[in-house]
């Protein structure tokens, strides 16, 4: 079973966007998306090659994989170190923002 470690930034993204999602939506709509975090988290430990290669970050190393959360309004960007066998999940991006941005954050 893989590793995960979150980013430091991440981390904070999410905690951010849970709570603003329990500020604008409602606490139920929050702990949906908690869940929807745990249920990414649950499949790539066994299987951390299981979502697609974001297309954004198409040729750089190491290959960067998504997982679209919360209605395909945002995505988990991570990758996988095969020989560590740790998944590093390094940024939450919202899919409003604009896509160059993304590139440019995640280095």
């Amino acid at each position: 079973m893989a590793k995960i470690t979150w980013e430091d930034e991440s981390k904070l993204l999410l905690g951010q966007f849970i709570e603003y999602a329990a500020l604008e939506y409602g606490k139920s709509t929050a702990l949906r998306w908690a869940k929807e975090v745990q249920s990414f988290e649950n499949r790539v430990k066994s299987f951390p090659e299981a979502y697609p290669p974001e297309e954004l970050l198409l040729g750089r190393s190491p290959l960067f994989r998504r997982r679209h959360l919360m209605n395909r309004r945002f995505k988990i960007i991570y990758y996988y170190d095969r020989a560590e066998d740790v998944v590093h999940v390094v940024d939450i991006w919202d899919t409003k923002r604009n896509p160059s941005a993304l590139i440019r954050r995640v280095k």
